[in-house]
């Protein structure tokens, strides 16, 4: 197999990229400077603390603007200064208990804040291709044993589902109402449950549970039967690199909406990642069920990924097991003092390269 991502396309290019401080922006912010392109990025200061942004010091080699997308005016002007090629979104509120607690701001910032994105492109002038990042909570979930195709109907039970139902719902209409007739061609990406080293947001299943086995503490599981399509960090990330080059190469041909998940067999159940998770701990690694009433939460979600199979050649590379063990061993080696960045560059150098 080929090298997964071409780095002759990026060498030089210039990239906006939202959201570059948080756990999935800082990895592909860091791809994209292995690859050599002109990285501009656009986010909050990091929420977390430690986080992987200032952990393997990502912003050493890009240009890092700190502003909110629901902020238009500094957004546009941050973005006109970048004078980007290539726009990726991927700033946004991503947890689902937050949003039960934050339901305003998760709408604001999820669809104002790409409404936001998606008017300054129109107004910026030199842009070839838009990524909006997305999720698989974005479908109607109807607990279905098959993998959601990206011609099912959107929705959402809980603000944050709801949110990005709502986000596929404003690319469609840019897309149409506008970024299609100036010739900019815009498509959404939607990514499963990613997991990775770096990863300390709080209320997802891998930080929660190294927190607490480091503590020494039982790990309290919100819904251990929960099945959810789990995949190392830099698998969707590779489809939104090869999805970019595709709008930029082929244009409207590639612009819709595009499923980036694993293979059926690593839709697994979250005690089958904890599990593995106290596996590789050792012999002190405790974990429970939560005894107390849990917000809703969708029990099984999978995605139907053939047609990136088909259209774009992309398929995932790691298996969940092999995820949950490099999320692990990142984690060990950041406890143990190593070089970060190294140590993240490398792991991008090791998925990227032919296997």
């Amino acid at each position: 197999m080929e090298d997964l991502v071409n780095p002759a396309f990026w060498r030089g290019r210039r990239v906006f990229l939202t959201g570059h401080t948080g756990f999935k922006g800082s990895w592909l912010s860091l791809w994209l400077q292995s690859l050599g392109a002109e990285v501009h990025g656009y986010a909050l200061s990091p929420e977390t603390t430690p986080a992987l942004f200032e952990v393997a010091d990502v912003a050493r080699g890009m240009h890092s603007t700190l502003g909110d997308v629901r902020d238009y005016a500094t957004l546009h002007a941050a973005m006109a200064a970048a004078r980007p090629e290539i726009v990726l979104h991927l700033a946004a509120q991503p947890l689902v208990p937050l949003s039960y607690e934050a339901p305003v701001d998760t709408f604001a910032t999820n669809v104002m804040g790409t409404v936001h994105l998606l008017d300054a492109c129109r107004r910026v002038p030199g842009i070839r291709a838009v990524v909006v990042v997305s999720s698989d909570k974005c479908y109607e979930n109807r607990e279905q044993p098959q993998g959601y195709r990206e011609s099912d109907p959107m929705g959402g039970h809980d603000p944050y589902s709801a949110s990005k139902g709502c986000t596929e719902l404003v690319v469609a209409s840019y897309r149409r109402s506008f970024l299609a007739a100036q010739g900019i061609p815009v498509a959404s990406a939607r990514a499963g449950n990613v997991i990775g080293g770096g990863d300390w947001t709080p209320s997802r299943l891998v930080p929660d549970v190294l927190a607490a086995f480091a503590a020494g503490n039982p790990v309290t599981l919100r819904n251990p039967s929960a099945t959810r399509p789990w995949q190392h960090v830099l698998e969707p990330l590779s489809g939104y690199l090869l999805l970019a080059q595709r709008l930029v190469e082929s244009g409207p041909a590639f612009a819709d909406g595009w499923n980036f998940g694993p293979d059926d067999s690593d839709a697994k159940t979250v005690a089958w990642v904890v599990e593995r998770l106290a596996e590789g701990w050792g012999p002190d690694a405790r974990w429970a069920v939560a005894d107390t009433p849990q917000v809703h939460e969708a029990h099984t979600l999978r995605l139907d990924c053939s047609k990136a199979h088909d259209r774009l050649d992309w398929r995932p590379r790691w298996h969940a097991g092999e995820a949950v063990a490099r999320s692990l061993a990142w984690h060990r080696a950041w406890r143990s003092g190593a070089d970060m960045q190294r140590y993240t560059l490398d792991e991008i150098v090791g998925f990227g390269s032919p296997p």
